[in-house]
């Protein structure tokens, strides 16, 4: 199987598991423990809109071979319509997701995690802000 020809829409359900596990790893890590506390911290980082973040924020790193992935995931038409995002966020989410899980399938898993990591320390930033709004609330 060349990933370069698997379908975007196949790359990214790989890349989504592929994140939603690291994702999991890191907040099990950080001793964040119960199962509502979990998926609640893991929310906030596999979101459409923070993944639309995360690929915006790595952009500048891609590989040409990674851009075009990027591209055609972000250009595939579908049927699927998102639940909490708007049109563009839900198509950079899924490309940053079929980045990953084109990664993943060409057997470059240090590659993955790198954005993996990038996308993880932007949005931590993020949750801490958000964390602090719900803290004071």
């Amino acid at each position: 199987m060349d990933p370069r020809n698997t379908d975007t829409n196949a790359m990214a359900f790989m890349g989504d598991a592929v994140y939603e596990v690291y994702i999991r790893r890191m907040l099990i890590r950080q001793g964040v423990r119960g199962a509502h506390r979990l998926h609640n911290k893991a929310v906030h980082f596999v979101n459409a809109s923070a993944q639309a973040r995360a690929l915006r924020a790595i952009s500048d790193e891609l590989s040409e071979e990674e851009a075009i992935i990027v591209r055609r995931a972000r250009n595939h038409r579908t049927a699927t319509r998102a639940k909490h995002a708007d049109p563009v966020t839900y198509k950079l989410s899924t490309a940053f997701e079929a980045l990953l899980g084109y990664l993943y399938l060409s057997e470059r898993p240090a590659r993955a995690e790198h954005f993996m990591e990038r996308a993880a320390i932007l949005l931590r930033g993020g949750e801490e802000k958000h964390g602090k709004e719900k803290d004071e609330k």
